[in-house]
């Protein structure tokens, strides 16, 4: 064996191993994996999308932790929460919900500052497709999951017409990303009873059983760094005291660091609760691995 061939050969083995963790623990393109949704699985900051959370590829484990805050004319709604990716398969989320009524709440009954809170435990998997490396295929990268939700607050939720303070979310998501044209696509199909997503708890008065609602995102990437887009995601109408309205966000997610992303949008969620038109500011912080 030449001089030569024995230096290549030992440059191979010694930049292999890096290389091997680089594809298992950062190997997906910046913002491709999406970003922490209000539910916490990954996605848009409404829609929940079919990626898995983390930067990991097919051989590592990835992850995300997030904090969202939505400032609206009449209530403050935050986020808190993370997520596991294993092997670019599997996802496992976790967060909690508060929805501050400020000075609304003493309007409607309940005190000034009145909060309501919900747990929400999510499981999400692959089933077909790669939203990225299937470029030469029409199918999209497809997931299920399901999300556990526990409102509390349960005496109010019930006062007003609610009939659950626990539901099970179920959906299926398609993603696609078009590198040609710096494109990605999301429809989402949510089998779901919940109010207000969950926090004014599942089924009413108006309505009981679960229906399927639609969650829709495209964006286009700007920079390598930089995209932005819209939402919009449609919402059960149960309760009979207040109609529910369904919400959009037009949004831009900056990757501030490959670990580090931070969302804005102008979102708006519609009447809640009989206050009109509550519109306002969405951002939340992402940091990942």
């Amino acid at each position: 064996m030449t001089r030569l061939a024995v230096t290549l050969l030992a440059c191979v083995l010694i930049a292999a191993p890096a290389l091997a963790e680089q594809r298992r623990n950062g190997g997906k393109l910046l913002l491709t994996d999406g970003v922490s949704s209000v539910d916490g699985a990954a996605g848009g900051g409404l829609a929940t999308w079919a990626t898995i959370a983390g930067n990991e590829t097919e051989d590592g484990i990835g992850g995300t932790a997030h904090a969202t805050y939505v400032a609206l004319p009449d209530f403050d709604l935050s986020s808190a929460g993370a997520a596991i990716g294993v092997s670019d398969r599997f996802e496992l989320s976790y967060a909690y919900q508060r929805f501050d009524t400020r000075a609304a709440g003493a309007a409607l009954g309940l005190g000034r500052g009145f909060t309501f809170g919900q747990h929400v435990v999510g499981a999400k998997v692959r089933l077909i497709g790669d939203a990225v490396w299937d470029q030469d295929m029409a199918l999209p990268q497809i997931a299920a999951g399901v999300q556990y939700k526990a409102a509390e607050k349960g005496a109010v939720i019930r006062a007003i017409g609610g009939r659950e303070t626990k539901g099970v979310d179920v959906y299926v998501a398609a993603t696609k990303v078009f590198l040609a044209q710096s494109l990605v696509v999301n429809a989402t199909a949510r089998l779901t009873k919940a109010n207000q997503f969950g926090l004014l708890g599942f089924g009413g008065d108006a309505g009981h059983h679960r229906s399927v609602q639609f969650e829709g995102s495209a964006g286009k990437l700007i920079t390598r760094s930089l995209l932005v887009g819209a939402e919009y995601r449609t919402k059960p109408d149960n309760l009979g005291f207040a109609k529910e309205d369904d919400s959009y966000d037009l949004f831009a997610a900056w990757a501030v660091h490959r670990n580090v992303t931070v969302t804005a949008a102008y979102v708006d969620l519609g009447d809640i609760a009989t206050v009109k038109s509550q519109r306002g500011l969405f951002l939340s912080l992402q940091g990942g691995f």
